[in-house]
């Protein structure tokens, strides 16, 4: 009976939602037309999630003609916003041109993925998650000052690496 009990408590128990606070990330800039093959994979930096903006990258000096765009990044518990505080122009085309951020994790991190329509003026149409790394595609996009792309994430309970 005590065990019954304690299993109708649990069952009862708020499900706790994951977090990116505190998880290790590295976030880099890839462009290829097949994976196996890139034309542009940018230093990755790795940092810890915490307050305030995680990256802030700036040209790297070019690679086979392809450089990385200036953009900020800031990561909350449950969301990532990009920008882009100088420069306007058009991304490269290909297949895919953009970033990457690898979460240190064991396990299938993103349970869901959205675009905030209210909080982005880019036109991304593809993000996706594979495992602990999350890919965003602005291939052929705009960007200027004014430009923004803000993701609400459905993080899953995995444990901090």
């Amino acid at each position: 009976m005590i065990r019954a009990g304690l299993l109708i408590l649990a069952m009862a128990a708020p499900v706790t939602a994951g977090t990116l606070e505190g998880r290790l990330v590295t976030f880099t800039v890839e462009t290829w037309d097949e994976r196996e093959t890139p034309l542009l994979v940018a230093r990755g930096r790795t940092v810890t999630v915490g307050q305030g903006v995680e990256f802030g990258l700036e040209p790297e000096g070019f690679t086979g003609g392809l450089d990385v765009v200036p953009v900020t990044v800031e990561i909350g518990p449950t969301r990532i916003e990009l920008s882009y505080p100088r420069g306007i122009g058009r991304f490269y085309e290909s297949a895919f041109n953009g970033y990457v951020l690898r979460f240190e994790t064991e396990c299938a991190l993103f349970e869901n993925v959205a675009i905030d329509p209210a909080a982005t003026t880019m036109k991304v149409t593809e993000v996706w998650a594979e495992a602990g790394a999350l890919y965003i595609n602005v291939s052929g996009l705009g960007y200027g000052p004014t430009s923004t792309l803000a993701l609400d994430l459905e993080v899953a309970d995995c444990p901090l690496s």
